[in-house]
């Protein structure tokens, strides 16, 4: 009953959101003044009085007379107490550069944790780091961290306080440490033209100091207070005052690529022998401009992606819906939370491999925008969402695909616009010689209101118009039909220093479409909430916190989808621990049956010591659904992750992921249906922060019984990728990389025979002016 209020209709729902970013809008002058009173103390910077040389020495003649900053807040485990240790920060800055430096003091330097390792693997929280965290616009909604290990290793990121974290984009700045006696030095360069900040003068910016303390505990110390309950970070920002006659603009970066491949393929049918193409040499360039410092443009001709990891692994069987994963590729990542939305209508990865891009991203009149142009060979899936499961879809076809996106902060508050196009190139033609190439449209405003440092109200809505492919030899669906639908989301978090409480409302049409997207479900409305209370006791436990969540998901008729119901507890405990235990009772439809279930769950973390830096468990046990039958069963799924540094130099990390399914359908139809694998283990020697040495292998398996089967499947299904990559960065855009890559398949004989095997080359550099 305390979610009834959010259960609104799909006319109410559009009123209603359009009503709140009427509401938002019109709260301009009200909501201006809401960062000032959450922000930290004010820090007046500057200019450097000399040089500055990065070498990890701060007695260069530019650090004398440096704002000093030695009032810092330990705000984890403690409540912005006194930090355990010391730590003092330096600001300054010249013509060309901003400059961070740090003392962080250390009572036991051989404690300190920093193994060597590639641009931003650092550990989330089991590594020592420090630098800052800068909002150079000053909008108290989005920052970026510049972090770096006692081993000078680097980590850049973006963080948005209404989308969280991206480490996905990278930025050209310098840093160098040195290890003292007393404890490690740090000296950060980072170019203006790295930043994006308002065309005014003097400036204001947003910082906030940090630095990450792994010890017993996982200490974090920040420059300015978080106050527990709070729902922003970059909100607490320090002002950053006293810059003047920054550069404008006029920075041009031509980053050319060269790089070639043999791929060696079966000759005829799979476990016959391998044959090599010919060697395809690839070359291509990207660059990027900035004609003033507030607007980028973007161009790539010829892209090469092949900076893209090796996905994460995941067990992939005996799920309902495609299974998402993170974009990693650079020439989308400029202003990459600009594209985060309550309801996913973008994902970049759909665009999977573009002839050519361009894009200009930038800021006027406190609106930020940005508009992406791309033209995709073709090659990927597309998502076919629907109320019980999603299906996926080949796009052997081009498409044109543009992406526009326009927000305008307001205080702490937000609203924005967005619009999505993809148009097939060469997809069909009817009997009548019709182009049916087909189309994907989406447009619809957003918002997040936040009235105070607890409270954030967001909400999306958005509508599609669609013409299918006329391609029914690639899915059912692509007939050449129109469809078109909306879809909403509204979402209130409330968060304090011991409650905290979301309610959510979703309604997504039948006919909604986000082939830009990622939306696997569609044709349901979805209500959700949950509720938590958090207590921080003494000892070995540091924070334990009660919850409960429930959601239900009915479709378009209102019959039901799902629905769940789930208590729990989880806890912070030493050594940067952490443990989970929740019982979870659900109904879910399958086929036309609604299945009942009942499962625990847990999830246990911690890092014990330098060379034992991460062991991760987690699973659920109890009854299960077989999907692909639409049958109760019982079963298991258990995901282990090990990370070790055996010295500074070499880094283990391992995955071990089983899924098992029972089906008890009578004499004739019990036992195991199922038995699903993934092991990967990633070995990397890093002999600088410069230059490593990695190797993969992953071994992914599925074996099935056949006989409880209501279709013909495989009995097993069987593959192996291995990899070894040596690479050499001077920074992110200018690296060289030499790799081999071996994938092998199970065959009639049930043994693992090559289906491919591929070496490749690649050198790029960044030429900046």
């Amino acid at each position: 009953d305390r979610w009834l209020p959010l259960q609104c209709g799909a006319m109410h729902m559009r009123w209603g959101c359009c009503a709140v970013v009427a509401a938002v809008w019109a709260s301009l002058g009200a909501e201006a003044s809401a960062q000032s009173a959450l922000a930290g103390d004010p820090i007046a910077i500057t200019r450097a009085a000399g040089p500055i040389a990065i070498d990890g020495n701060l007695d260069d003649p530019g650090w004398q007379g440096a704002v000093r900053i030695d009032r810092w807040y330990e705000v984890n485990p403690g409540d912005n107490t006194e930090p355990k240790v010391r730590n003092v920060g330096y600001l300054t800055y010249d013509d060309r550069y901003f400059y961070a430096g740090f003392e962080f003091e250390d009572p036991d330097p051989s404690a300190i944790r920093a193994p060597y390792a590639d641009r931003d693997n650092i550990g989330n929280g089991y590594d020592d780091y420090g630098g800052v965290v800068i909002d150079a616009r000053h909008s108290g909604h989005t920052a970026t961290f510049f972090v770096v290990t006692p081993r000078n290793v680097q980590y850049d990121s973006v963080t948005d306080d209404a989308s969280g974290e991206d480490s996905s984009p990278d930025f050209f700045w310098a840093s160098a440490t040195r290890t003292t006696a007393r404890g490690w030095t740090l000296e950060i360069r980072i170019p203006f033209t790295s930043l994006r900040y308002r065309n005014v003068d003097p400036q204001t910016w947003g910082i906030l100091l940090y630095r990450n303390y792994p010890r017993d505990r996982h200490y974090q110390f920040f420059s300015a207070r978080i106050p527990r309950g709070s729902n922003c970070l970059v909100c607490r920002s320090n002002a950053l005052t006293g810059l003047q006659h920054l550069p404008g603009g006029g920075h041009l970066v031509a980053a050319p690529y060269a790089s070639a491949s043999e791929i060696a393929k079966p000759h005829d049918k799979p476990g016959s022998p391998l044959v090599s193409a010919p060697v395809r040499p690839h070359a291509g360039l990207d660059v990027k401009y900035t004609p003033n410092a507030d607007n980028v443009l973007d161009f790539t001709l010829n892209p090469d992606f092949s900076q893209i990891e090796s996905d994460t692994a995941q067990i992939t069987a005996n799920e309902r819906f495609a299974l998402f994963v993170p974009e990693k590729r650079p020439f989308f990542l400029e202003g990459v939370d600009l594209l985060q939305t309550p309801i996913q209508a973008v994902y970049t990865r759909t665009i999977l491999s573009p002839d050519w891009g361009g894009r200009i991203t930038g800021k006027q009149n406190n609106v930020r925008y940005t508009l992406l142009l791309a033209s995709d060979k073709g090659g990927g899936s597309v998502v076919l969402p629907g109320p019980n499961g999603s299906d996926l879809a080949t796009q052997d076809f081009k498409s044109t695909d543009v992406v526009g996106r326009v927000k305008r902060d307001i205080g702490l508050s937000s609203v924005g616009m967005l619009y999505t196009d993809r148009e097939g190139r060469g997809a069909a033609t009817s009997d009548a010689g019709v182009a049916t190439n087909g189309y994907n449209r989406v447009v619809g405003p957003d918002f997040q209101w936040r009235p105070s440092g607890s409270d954030a109200v967001t909400g999306q809505l958005l509508y599609s118009a669609t013409r299918t492919p006329r391609r029914p030899d690639l899915s059912t669906e692509w007939t050449g039909q129109r469809l078109g639908g909306h879809a909403g989301s509204i979402n209130w978090l409330h968060t304090t220093r011991h409650a905290d409480w979301y309610g959510a409302y979703q309604d997504l049409a039948d006919g909604f479409r986000a082939d830009n997207g990622f939306v696997p479900q569609v044709g349901v409305r979805v209500v959700s909430g949950a509720g938590g209370w958090t207590m921080r006791p003494k000892g070995f436990l540091s924070r334990v916190r009660t919850f409960l969540t429930a959601d239900h998901h009915a479709d378009r008729t209102g019959a039901l989808v799902s629905r769940e119901v789930m208590p729990g507890i989880g806890m912070d405990t030493r050594w940067d621990g952490f443990m989970q235990f929740r019982f979870m009772d659900d109904r879910v439809r399958a086929g036309d049956a609604l299945i009942g279930r009942r499962q625990f769950g847990y999830a246990f973390r911690i890092s014990p010591s330098r060379r034992i830096t991460r062991v991760a468990l987690d699973g659920t046990t109890g009854q299960e659904v077989d999907f692909a039958n639409a049958r109760p069963g019982t079963g298991s799924t258990i995901n282990l992750n090990v990370r070790l540094n055996p010295t500074q130099h070499l880094e283990l990390a391992g995955v071990e992921s089983q899924r098992v399914l029972d089906v008890h359908d009578g004499p004739a139809a019990t036992g195991r249906l199922l038995t699903s694998r993934v092991s990967r283990l990633n070995g990397t020697y890093n002999f600088t922060a410069r230059l490593f040495v990695r190797a993969i292998a992953q071994s992914t398996s599925t074996t099935r019984n056949p006989r409880l089967f209501r279709t013909a499947i495989d009995a097993k299904a069987s593959n192996f990728s291995g990899s070894a990559l040596v690479a050499y960065k001077v920074n992110w855009q200018s690296v060289l990389f030499i790799g081999y890559g071996d994938n092998r398949e199970l065959v009639a004989d049930r043994s693992l025979t090559p289906s491919d095997r591929q070496f490749f080359v690649k050198i790029s550099y960044a030429f900046q002016h």
